[in-house]
């Protein structure tokens, strides 16, 4: 039975039939992902078109590649990090816009001047040296937007078990960041001109 006859997919059907370059399949694939890759793709622009553009973007990554998807985690999920991707690709590209991540918003006031030094890639970096279960669960809640149950649920884990370690993880973020932000201002002083 072809999947074309079917009002809705299975996401083996969809997979599959993208990997055949069906455009019925693929636009099924998008119509069903859509809603909540554009959320995702908003919570880091202001600008609908940019967010499409990176949505759009993000999906041809998804198509081209979909041949490699193995049914190892869910499909969302493999399409949210390719579209994230994507995201970080348009943000390197387009350098002028800086991007920051906000790790709380009631976390203690920082120098004026701080904000300077912290690049997303300084930020990802340090994401990177957390212990492997606090750095899932940071990704998860503070870059793809996940609330603490749908983790839970994801990792197998209790809500009190995510919240731990997302504080840990925003704690050993701040330690680190701050002791990089004074390794900086120690290595670059700032020039004096005598008057």
């Amino acid at each position: 039975m072809s999947i074309f006859n079917k009002k809705t997919y299975t996401e083996e059907e969809l997979v599959a039939g993208c990997a055949a370059n069906d455009r019925r399949a693929q636009e099924a694939l998008y119509r069903r992902f859509f809603p909540e890759m554009l959320r995702m793709c908003r919570r880091y622009t202001r600008d609908d078109d940019t967010a499409l553009e990176i949505l759009n973007n993000g999906f041809l990554r998804v198509y081209k590649k979909i041949h490699t998807f193995g049914f190892k985690g869910s499909l969302e999920g493999w399409i949210r990090r390719l579209v994230y991707h994507s995201m970080a690709d348009y943000y390197r590209d387009n350098a002028r816009y800086l991007h920051f991540l906000v790790l709380e918003d009631h976390d203690k006031p920082v120098q004026e001047s701080s904000h300077e030094v912290f690049y997303e890639e300084d930020i990802l970096k340090a994401v990177q040296t957390l212990p492997p279960v606090s750095q899932e669960v940071f990704r998860l809640y503070a870059i793809e937007g996940y609330s603490h149950a749908e983790i839970a649920e994801t990792l197998q884990m209790s809500e009190g078990t995510s919240k731990w370690h997302l504080s840990t993880a925003r704690q050993k973020l701040r330690d680190l960041l701050a002791h990089h932000y004074s390794i900086r201002n120690i290595q670059s002083p700032q020039v004096k001109t005598a008057t």
